[in-house]
């Protein structure tokens, strides 16, 4: 392949991007905010979730160790 192939995949690229961009639907705000409030829930949950296995955990190994 010579710069010149290579200089037409690349608009053919672009063009391609471009086009398919245009059929791209985004959500509206709403939606938009449904979801984040989905996710930072979900990750409050998850983290205090793991905080409570990693408290339970290091008060199990901290009995170990004592004896």
């Amino acid at each position: 392949m010579d710069i010149r192939e290579h200089v037409e995949n690349l608009k053919t690229y672009f063009k391609e991007v471009y086009l398919e961009t245009k059929r791209v639907t985004f959500p509206s705000r709403k939606d938009a905010l449904k979801g984040t409030y989905v996710i930072l829930i979900t990750v409050v949950i998850a983290a205090l979730f793991l905080g409570i296995v990693d408290v339970g955990l290091a008060k199990i190994v901290q009995a170990l160790f004592r004896g």
